[in-house]
């Protein structure tokens, strides 16, 4: 199922794997608050962090370098809202420290590729 959702013409990349990566973590820390009765913040959280993916695997058929770009800015918007939530998660003790610390960590390294992958592209455009 990997290789399916990295081959979209450019092999082994790192942004797309990450970002799959990371939204299987977030389905499974859903499961697990879900599964402890934690529906609200948990619902907010596996949407914005299966998104970030869900964008970047749709900008590789952007229509244009503009629209690739606004796709990606999309993400890179999810990985900032995700990042909060697990904040908000980990600081009430819905998730414990240490696993909220790993996929803010994880979500930090999306938001740095992302921030790098849309200024290069901006400068392109304007």
């Amino acid at each position: 199922m990997m290789n399916q959702i990295t081959d979209t013409g450019k092999r082994d990349n790192p942004l797309l794997t990450k970002s799959f990566r990371f939204a299987i973590n977030i389905v499974n820390l859903y499961k697990k608050l879900i599964s402890q009765q934690e529906f609200v913040l948990s619902k907010q959280m596996v949407r914005s962090g299966t998104s970030i993916g869900a964008n970047i695997h749709e900008a590789q058929r952007a229509q244009s370098a503009a629209d690739f770009t606004a796709k990606m800015y999309i993400a890179l918007k999810e990985a900032q809202e995700t990042e909060y939530w697990l904040m908000l998660l980990k600081e009430t003790d819905y998730i414990d420290h240490t696993t909220a610390d790993e996929a803010i960590k994880d979500c930090e390294e999306l938001i740095k590729m992302l921030t790098a992958t849309t200024k290069k592209t901006s400068e392109r455009i304007f």
